[in-house]
């Protein structure tokens, strides 16, 4: 069974969340902002965990049950609706909890680490990929312009995390900008496929991304979470 990737992760990137994470049968992995499910959904089956995926959007959900049946995975994954600072988990149950290009969007990313810190149990680890933001080239730019983090470390060290691992990802630059070139350059099939709102703001987000470059660095990180 194939798993279509969210964005920009790689089968690199995952096998090695799936390591540094120290997935094995029987751990609970969480996936904050899964969407349509494929990078959790991938994980857990490589590791033999538990899934539970959280997400704000029903459409993503519907697709993630839809696609944890057709993976056989359906007995041991389970998507609800959720945010990063409600996730809906109980307190520290979670061997694992990931993150993948998302966090970079919360509105409150000190909220969101500590709600994701909340439900892991003690020593559990939290893998993120996501983009650093320059805060001077968002200034009032939707989404992206609210709590705009250029470095994660020491938010994670101020919610009671130990940073392990965080660095940058290999040939993010190619993949990012390529792939938001070649939305621009095929819109027209875009809004056929996703009808105008749909493909409007998906192109505003591309289109911006070429033009301003507001990310200097797309990352992966690991940290533990401190016993309290």
């Amino acid at each position: 069974m194939e798993f279509a990737h969210i964005s920009f992760l790689t089968l690199g990137e995952a096998t090695q969340l799936t390591r540094r994470l120290r997935l094995a049968t029987g751990s609970l992995l969480v996936d904050a902002a899964c969407g349509a499910g494929g990078p959790g959904l991938w994980m857990a089956r490589e590791s033999g965990a538990t899934l539970i995926g959280i997400d704000p959007a029903e459409a993503g959900l519907v697709a993630a049950r839809r696609l944890a049946r057709q993976s056989g995975l359906g007995e041991r994954a389970r998507f609800q609706l959720g945010t990063f600072q409600h996730t809906g988990v109980a307190d520290a149950t979670a061997d694992a909890v990931m993150t993948v290009e998302a966090l970079q969007y919360a509105p409150d990313k000190r909220a969101a680490l500590i709600e994701l810190r909340r439900i892991l149990r003690p020593g559990g680890r939290l893998g993120i990929v996501c983009f650093e933001v320059d805060p001077g080239l968002v200034l009032g730019v939707p989404a992206l312009g609210t709590d705009p983090i250029a470095d994660y470390r020491e938010l994670l060290r101020q919610c009671e995390f130990t940073v392990e691992v965080y660095e940058e990802t290999p040939g993010w630059q190619e993949r990012v900008y390529g792939a938001f070139k070649a939305l621009v350059d095929a819109q027209g099939a875009l809004v056929e496929e996703m009808g105008e709102q749909a493909a409007a703001a998906v192109l505003a987000e591309a289109t911006f991304t070429i033009e301003v470059r507001p990310y200097p660095r797309r990352i992966l990180a690991v940290a533990r979470a401190t016993p309290l």
